[in-house]
This record gives structure tokens, C-alpha cells and sequence, in this order.
């Protein structure tokens, strides 16, 4: 553990981020992956990512994300739980910490998640 907190294995998909003021790992582990996708109502974790891509996500799927991670990462809690915690940032921070979660699970050959990733209409697009 560093001086900061725990330190994240990127090739495991791990990522670190601040809640209730203690750095904390979230990792989608393929049991978190199953958790997410048995309360996906039927749209899979492709629906679910297409939410967050279209911004179209609920409180809920935020709150699934965020406990799946945080317990693929080692910690226990519960969903009720997850629903109490306090990120600096409010919903739009939850919002971009579970994006970088879904990237560092689903980078090819451990590519890393941005630990600040810059907002979609912050990112240059493709060039012409």
C-alpha cells in the first residue's frame, strides 16, 4: 500500500477512487460481471454500457456498478450500503468512476483506465 492508499493492478482491471474519504479498489471481477448482468433487466452488460455511453444510466445502476465493483475489489458491503457513500463530485464524478471501471475491465491487453479520464465532448474525435 502506498502513501495515497492501495495501489490498483491495472491488469486485473483494478481501479482506485475516493469515497467517504478513503481510496478504495473497485474491480468488475467476472462474479461482479454475473451480479451485474442478473439485475440487468434483460438488457445485459451491453444495455448497461449503452446506458452510461447515452447518459441514460439511473441512480440504480450506479449504485449496482459501484457494489459490484467495490466488492469484486475485496470490500464488503452491500448494495444498501453503496447507496449512503459520498463521493466528492457528486453523481457526475460516480458517473465518470464507473466508466473508467467498465473501461479497465474491458481495455484490451490490460490497457489502463485514465484515473481522470476526460469527459466524451472533452476528447478530440477522430480526425476528418
Amino acid at each position: 500500500m502506498s502513501a495515497r492508499g492501495p495501489l490498483p493492478n491495472r491488469l486485473r482491471g483494478e481501479i482506485t477512487a475516493r469515497i467517504d474519504g478513503e481510496t478504495r479498489i473497485l474491480c468488475l471481477t467476472l462474479g461482479a460481471l454475473a451480479e451485474l448482468e442478473s439485475a440487468s433487466d434483460g438488457t445485459g452488460l451491453a444495455g448497461l454500457a449503452r446506458r452510461l455511453s447515452e447518459t441514460r444510466f439511473s441512480a440504480e445502476d450506479l449504485i449496482r456498478i459501484f457494489g459490484a465493483g467495490l466488492r469484486g475489489g475485496g470490500n464488503v458491503i452491500t448494495d444498501a450500503e453503496v447507496s449512503e457513500l459520498r463521493i466528492e463530485g457528486g453523481v457526475p464524478e460516480m458517473a465518470r468512476i464507473a466508466a473508467r471501471l467498465l473501461i479497465a475491465t474491458f481495455a484490451p491487453d490490460g490497457e489502463a483506465a485514465p484515473e481522470h479520464a476526460a469527459p466524451a465532448q472533452d476528447r478530440p474525435g477522430p480526425a476528418p
